[in-house]
């Protein structure tokens, strides 16, 4: 409440003007005698006055602080997204893993860019390693100054590993830490004088989230490092890295995927960090999310001389730290999903076309963004499609899709049936006089031919699948590596390699 209001408007006019308000109320009518008792009223008058001014500073004083705590000036975002993906594999044959496509027109990059960008945050690294070519093409089209998102006075900078002077520049990226510190430099530019935190984060989540909110936690509660975690209940919670609070929310101890008795002695009470009681039984457990902030010159000491060999943030730097300064949780209760896996990145995918969907993209407060590629609207003859996104840009023939996602510029033939199946969709069209030419000549177009039936599939870009094709996996194979044929498959799901062909008739 802003008690600069509290006191009637006569009083607040004169507290400004700096004008007594004793005059309007008689000695009379305090009671109890004469001028005495009119004094007396000057003066609690004049004492209401002061009181106003004291509350009403302390009010302004309190809302400078909170304008400040949520300076998104001085905060610099960096984006790890130098790892090699081979989890992610083969998807990352020949992109890096924030290039990878997800919900049928976006690439994994676009989540935190777009968190970073609805957050106020204009200034924004990312760290690059392996098969960065299709990401720096994205970064330059959708994240630019001339036909992209207007950054102001900020910038995006890709910043890809490179050898520098003497043995230790001769070495890849070893690891989150490693990646910054190999960048330290950057943070004693004139560009970063106004940075006071740094904001850590991964290039390959799936999520929405106010960064803001996370800084302004960070900086009212004078944390040195802060990280940003889940409510975990016991089926999930051996999965991940836990943490271990006090009753402050410090962070005071880690255990890497814990079992059993190690499991129950990482229950914590997660009311302190804002969760329900009736949720917080449900999910005794916090996990980190690999999203961090630090104070500048906390992380610039870290990096340079507490541990200057340490390669990684999450297993190294930030266990040894928090014996030493103060580290304290974040608690995020929302959707949140790791896309490093084959199969997380497949069920992430169909679970945006569920209903209602456990994440969407369609949020017209906090959109994400994309490159702009002015495709036009899919056209789409006599087919049946339930529980599916289908993006820009495609043509559908007299087909059926079920709960799949369809990406841009995808052609499907008649009769088609697609079921749980992911589409990349493709980077470029083949016209009419292209695709009669391939056809008569025997060669499959880019596409899916004629009475396909496809099933618990990712089909990767510019894929040409022919006709009368069955791609369901049948047999229930968890792995195979049959690049020749053009096809993997990874925790039973099958991937159709980006450019491959599949035969016509061919069944998998």
């Amino acid at each position: 409440m802003d008690l600069r209001v509290a006191a009637p408007a006569s009083v607040a006019a004169a507290a400004r003007c700096g004008t007594s308000l004793a005059r309007p109320w008689p000695a009379r009518a305090v009671g109890g005698g004469g001028g005495g008792g009119g004094r007396g009223r000057r003066l609690s008058v004049r004492t209401s006055v002061a009181t106003t001014e004291a509350a009403a500073a302390a009010v302004g004083a309190s809302e400078d602080a909170a304008l400040e705590a949520r300076d998104s000036k001085t905060v610099v975002a960096v984006i790890l997204g130098g790892g090699a993906g081979t989890r992610l594999f083969p998807l990352t044959k020949r992109r890096a893993k924030p290039a990878v496509p997800i919900g049928g027109a976006y690439r994994l990059i676009d989540v935190p860019m777009s968190n970073c960008i609805n957050s106020g945050i204009n200034k924004v690294y990312i760290l690059t390693q392996f098969n960065s070519a299709s990401l720096n093409r994205h970064l330059s089209r959708a994240y630019n100054f001339s036909n992209g998102v207007a950054f102001g006075d900020g910038f995006v900078e890709v910043l890809a590993a490179t050898q520098t002077p003497g043995s230790e520049g001769k070495r890849w990226f070893q690891g989150t830490a490693d990646a910054v510190r190999q960048f330290d430099w950057l943070f004693d530019d004139a560009k970063a004088k106004d940075i006071d935190d740094v904001l850590i984060l991964s290039g390959d989540h799936l999520y929405r989230m106010d960064y803001m909110d996370f800084v302004q936690s960070h900086r009212q509660r004078g944390a040195d490092i802060s990280i940003c975690c889940l409510p975990i209940d016991d089926s999930r919670a051996s999965d991940f890295g836990l943490m271990k609070i006090d009753d402050t929310g410090r962070v005071i101890a880690f255990s890497e995927k814990p079992k059993g008795d190690d499991l129950k002695a990482m229950q914590v009470d997660t009311t302190v960090l804002g969760l329900p009681q009736d949720e917080a039984k449900e999910k005794p457990y916090i996990a980190s999310m690999g999203v961090y902030i630090f104070k500048k010159e906390i992380l610039l000491n870290l990096l340079r001389w507490r541990f200057p060999t340490a390669n990684d943030f999450g297993s190294e730097i930030i266990p040894a730290s928090a014996k030493e300064i103060n580290v304290k949780a974040y608690l995020f209760n929302d959707y949140w999903e790791d896309i490093g896996t084959i199969k997380s990145f497949f069920e992430a995918n169909l679970s945006l076309a569920e209903q209602p969907p456990r994440f969407s993209f369609y949020d017209a407060n906090k959109p994400m963004y994309t490159s702009r590629r002015n495709l036009p609207p899919s056209m789409i003859n006599n087919s049946k499609i339930t529980d599916s996104i289908i993006s820009h840009g495609c043509f559908l023939d007299s087909c059926r899709i079920e709960h799949s996602v369809v990406g841009i510029r995808s052609r499907i033939g008649s009769n088609v049936h697609l079921k749980d199946t992911v589409m990349l969709g493709a980077d470029f069209y083949e016209t009419d006089l292209e695709r009669g030419e391939l056809l008569a000549e025997g060669k499959v177009p880019i596409g899916i031919g004629e009475n396909t039936k496809i099933q618990n599939c990712i089909i990767d870009k510019n894929a040409r699948i022919g006709k009368n094709v069955t791609i369901s996996n049948s047999e229930g194979v968890q792995e195979a590596d049959r690049t020749s044929e053009g096809f993997y498959i990874r925790s039973g799901i099958t991937i159709v390699l980006k450019n491959s062909i599949i035969a016509d008739g061919l069944v998998i």
